[in-house]
């Protein structure tokens, strides 16, 4: 007998005939407008693009199923009446015309949260500042290697709600989940887990305890039978024990903890009562970087209860990471080494890049300002790196963080200026020596010059195999 779906039958019913609002339409609200239409809502979409700047095909869609639509720059004037809204992560729910229409009576939803909400699966959400695609990727190549049926979806992936129909209780679904996705969430996943909490999405998030408060909601609202999984090093996330319902599992490359998961001395191990067991060596691993070793451990937690070590170390040993982090992109005729780091959009990712190699590195960085402070990132940066070049609008806070720690130890570096991807390359092309290693890892956002950071990383990698020898 197949699964019957009942909330989502409900939810199907409660649809028909109401007025619902799309707001933006973008990769996670598309497939929403077919699935609106089957359940004869009468939808508006709204979106602050001008016409011309959002896909054709979206649009004449929209027209075709006869559809209203607000666009442009006053494009929320008209969300006045609502049933039930869906809001693009971008959209923060304390936008106040999302604010006025909750107040009335309309239920404000995500895509991701409406999912969660009415999935019948076992969901693991996945959040953090850094490291959560590689972490979420880790952890769905683990279960499939278990022969679980599972999906891949939040942040990453494909867009689920539209999928919920064909999922079972039987299923896994792996969420990798945003601080813009998780704001103002009430469901959280009986498995969650915070790879680390740092200052970033500063320009859009009122400060950083507003950032933190969206974090938490991954594991606010689970149970005391649900699993939170927290990096023991970030001081942020190990406070974050304190307040959680369920049971807590630790993860360390600085401390031998007890209980929990830890590097140490090149080696990934699981401590239970003081007992450490081995698990598997980080040299052989395609990962590189001790981030990475931290991620791995988050996954071995993550799946502890569902998947047995050995098919977990089977697949974390196949595992090559994910697209632009820390990805080789080519070896030159001088034996330089280039690799694209784009996904590394804040000055802790970019730090944990530098600190992967075992020598110093020519490091291109620099994009959209996201209102962080660099300062930290520029003692990383003398103490590993041969040479810089800047680009992008953060190049100067990066400049004067950096020649002030140069000032500060009395040492001298080459920092070079660049206006594009390309001029950027043929910088390090120049300078570079045999052997060298030429690392893209922006520690900014890339909304300056790209349309997101895989854009940024996909122009960075066609230009180095276009200019490069």
């Amino acid at each position: 007998m197949s699964y019957l779906n009942q909330n989502l039958n409900e939810f199907n019913e409660y649809l028909k005939n109401r007025k619902v609002a799309i707001i933006g339409l973008g990769v996670s609200n598309i497939p929403l407008i077919d699935y609106l239409r089957k359940y004869k809502s009468n939808v508006t979409v709204f979106d602050k693009r001008t016409i011309e700047e959002i896909d054709k095909s979206v649009m004449d869609k929209v027209v075709e199923y006869g559809m209203e639509f607000s666009i442009g720059r006053d494009y929320l004037s008209k969300l006045k009446g609502f049933d039930l809204i869906f809001r693009s992560p971008s959209c923060l729910p304390n936008t106040p015309e999302l604010v006025e229409e909750s107040n009335r009576g309309a239920l404000v939803t995500t895509e991701v949260e409406m999912f969660m909400e009415l999935c019948p699966g076992k969901i693991i959400g996945v959040t953090g500042s850094d490291g959560k695609t590689t972490t979420t990727s880790l952890i769905y190549e683990i279960l499939k290697e278990k022969g679980y049926n599972c999906y891949l979806g939040g942040n990453i992936g494909t867009p689920l709600f539209t999928k919920v129909s064909e999922m079972t209780p039987e299923d896994i679904i792996v969420l990798e989940l945003s601080s813009f996705q998780l704001m103002n969430m009430t469901v959280s996943p009986s498995i969650a887990v915070i790879t680390n909490i740092t200052p970033n999405h500063l320009d859009y998030h009122t400060d950083l305890e507003e950032y933190i408060e969206a974090k938490k909601c991954i594991f606010k609202y689970q149970s005391e039978g649900d699993t939170l999984i927290l990096n023991f090093d970030n001081p942020i996330t190990r406070e974050c024990g304190k307040e959680a319902k369920g049971n807590v599992i630790y993860y360390s490359d600085q401390v031998k903890l007890d209980n929990g998961y830890i590097v140490d001395e090149g080696t990934i191990k699981f401590c239970e009562d003081k007992l450490r067991k081995h698990i598997l060596n980080t040299r052989d691993t395609l990962l590189l970087g001790k981030h990475n070793y931290q991620n791995i451990c988050a996954a071995l937690a993550a799946t502890r209860d569902l998947v047995d070590e050995e098919t977990a170390k089977r697949a974390i040993l196949k595992f090559k990471g994910v697209p632009h982090r820390l990805e080789f992109v080519k070896e030159d005729n001088n034996n330089v080494r280039w690799y694209n780091d784009s996904a590394s959009s804040s000055p802790t990712r970019t730090i944990s890049g530098i600190q992967s190699f075992y020598k110093k590195v020519i490091l291109i960085a620099g994009g959209y300002d996201k209102n962080l402070d660099y300062t930290p990132i520029a003692k990383p940066i003398v103490e590993g790196i041969k040479s810089l070049i800047l680009m992008g609008q953060t190049k100067t806070k990066i400049y004067n963080a950096v020649t002030n720690e140069l000032n500060s130890q009395n040492k001298k570096m080459d920092i070079y200026e660049a206006f594009s991807v390309e001029e950027a390359i043929e910088t390090a092309k120049d300078i570079s020596k045999q052997g060298d290693i030429v690392l893209f890892s922006p520690a900014s956002a890339s909304f300056d010059m790209f349309k997101n950071a895989y854009d940024r990383g996909d122009k960075f990698k066609a230009a180095v195999e276009r200019l490069i020898d």
